[in-house]
């Protein structure tokens, strides 16, 4: 009776030492629509729907060229390589996209080595696209691409199309964002 008694009050012991220190924990833990809401902005669902190709990649090359038609349209040159396929897009892929040279004021420059989650137009007739909304579109990832860099730095990127939201301003405090975090929230609102 005694040795039942005793693995009871472990039980028990236990039982509170998860009450009190896993659940808590458990509850701070950001739903992946929260953390999208956070970096992307309460038009997340939009923004995921709209565009043509999403992916997470690094920047392998730029320049200029001009477009081949019937008015030479001056373009930007961007290769990636496909970290993680989102939509539009194999991962492992290299990818070669033409920006219209006006785009490139409403985004930060993107260099050899960077890494970003990116929502691109649906190539145009001219086979031009850009990041969604400028930065709204082009999200900043950490050297490993894994982690969404620190809100201080989507902040100094922000353009006017898309106000932050309030949550957001207070995201230093929080747990950084994961990429498979944002992964799942885009691929549920493009129903994938």
């Amino acid at each position: 009776m005694r040795i039942s008694r005793l693995v009871l009050f472990h039980v028990l012991i236990l039982t509170i030492c998860l009450a009190a220190f896993v659940l808590p924990i458990a509850a701070f833990a950001e739903s992946d629509q929260a953390a999208a809401e956070r970096i992307l902005g309460s038009q997340w669902r939009q923004l995921s729907t709209r565009a043509g190709i999403v992916f997470a990649g690094t920047v392998l090359s730029g320049g200029v060229r001009t477009v081949a038609t019937d008015r030479p349209v001056p373009s930007i040159v961007l290769r990636f390589r496909v970290d993680r396929a989102i939509a539009g897009v194999d991962a492992g892929q290299i990818l070669t996209i033409h920006e219209w040279t006006g785009a490139l004021l409403q985004q930060k420059p993107m260099r050899p080595g960077e890494r970003f989650l990116l929502f691109l137009y649906p190539p145009s007739h001219l086979g031009l696209t850009s990041p969604i909304g400028g930065r709204q579109g082009q999200i900043r990832l950490d050297s490993t691409g894994q982690i969404v860099a620190r809100r201080s730095d989507l902040l100094s990127r922000q353009t006017a199309m898309q106000p932050i939201s309030s949550s957001a301003s207070h995201s230093s405090t929080r747990a950084p964002v994961r990429l498979d975090q944002l992964t799942r929230a885009i691929r549920s609102a493009r129903g994938n």
